[in-house]
This record gives structure tokens, C-alpha cells and sequence, in this order.
């Protein structure tokens, strides 16, 4: 991630905790971060794509402002949520875009890690949630890993402190998940 913010952590608190200036405060960061972010993501995909990474990030702010339980535990959670949220609108794009034509117009992505990796070389959109969903259902903190390694771009270390578990840990299960999503994506291609 660019710079982080060493208080966002404790600004998060505060506009949690009602004080709304802390928000007006840390915006512009989270603001920018997340455009990367979405931006760095959004290049993965094919040329072509309708959703910019602007529209992508206003989406993600509008659903969090929107909800009047959302609290954050510190800059990870954070976010850890934003990933969850772009996979979401993300998937959403997908879904209504192949609608018109049935998974004609199906999204085709590169799967990459952080590191731009390359896990599948191209993927559609819906078949990795769908697989996403099967493997949240069989253990739902390596479906956490995909979430932010993926779709929120983070680091090992990033992954490992948003997930509370060491760098080492989300290494092994990124190796297994890679080879797990490539058996699982590799057999519906196969159909």
C-alpha cells in the first residue's frame, strides 16, 4: 500500500465514535488509496471495461457511508471491508452485464496476486465467485485471502494482519488456494 496514515487507525475510532471532522480528516487518504487499489485491479481486467475506478471507489464510499453500524477496527479492517465491497459491486458489474446475453458477454479477468502473478490466465468473473463461494463454505479464511489479495490488492503482510494470523500462514495458503482455484476454474472450462 502507498504511505499509510499513522493515525487512521485512531480516526477510524473517532468517526465511529460520532466525531465526523475525524472523517472529513482521513477521506482524501482513504479516498486516494482505495483509487489505487481499484485502479491496480481494474488493469488486470480486459480492455474495454465499463466501470472505472473512480465509479468503483464511489460505490464502495456510498455503501459505507450508508451503513450506520459500520465501525472500523483499525486501517486493515478497513480495508479488508473495501475488498469485500469492490468484489461485490465487482461481481454485480458482471452479472449484469452477461444478463443481456446469458454469459455471452461474460467478464473475463487475469487472475493475479499482489504481486502480479498470474494464478489463471483469463477467468471469468462469475465462475471465480461462484468458486469463491464453494470455497468460503470450506474454509472461509483462505476465501478471505483470495478477497484481499486479489480483489483489494494487498501484500502477504497486509493479507496476514488484516486476517490476525502470520505472514507465513497466508504464504502457505496462497500456494494451496492457487492451485485449488486453478483445479476448480480448470474443470467448469472443461464443461
Amino acid at each position: 500500500m502507498a504511505q499509510p496514515l499513522p493515525n487512521l487507525t485512531r480516526l477510524l475510532a473517532q468517526y465511529a465514535e460520532g466525531d465526523y471532522r475525524a472523517l472529513e480528516s482521513v477521506l482524501p487518504f482513504l479516498y486516494t488509496e482505495l483509487r489505487r487499489l481499484a485502479g491496480g485491479y481494474l488493469r488486470k481486467e480486459k480492455s474495454g471495461h465499463t466501470l472505472q475506478p473512480t465509479a468503483l471507489v464511489n460505490e464502495v464510499f456510498v455503501k459505507f457511508l450508508g451503513q450506520k453500524e459500520m465501525t472500523w477496527q483499525n486501517r486493515a479492517h478497513f480495508f479488508g471491508a473495501a475488498a469485500q465491497s469492490m468484489r461485490r459491486i465487482l461481481i454485480d458489474h458482471a452479472r449484469a452485464k452477461g444478463a443481456a446475453k446469458r454469459g455471452a458477454n461474460a467478464v473475463k479477468v487475469e487472475l493475479k496476486d499482489g504481486e502480479g502473478g498470474v494464478l489463471n490466465s483469463e477467468v471469468d468473473l462469475i465462475e471465480l465467485d461462484l468458486a469463491l463461494k464453494k470455497l468460503a463454505e470450506i474454509d472461509p479464511r483462505r476465501c478471505r485471502v483470495v478477497e484481499l489479495r486479489y480483489f483489494a490488492g494487498l501484500s502477504l503482510e497486509e493479507t496476514a494482519e488484516v486476517i490476525g494470523v502470520s505472514s507465513g500462514t497466508v504464504k502457505r495458503d496462497w500456494t494451496l488456494i492457487k492451485a485449488w482455484l486453478h483445479h476448480e476454474l480448470s474443470q467448469k472450462t472443461e464443461r
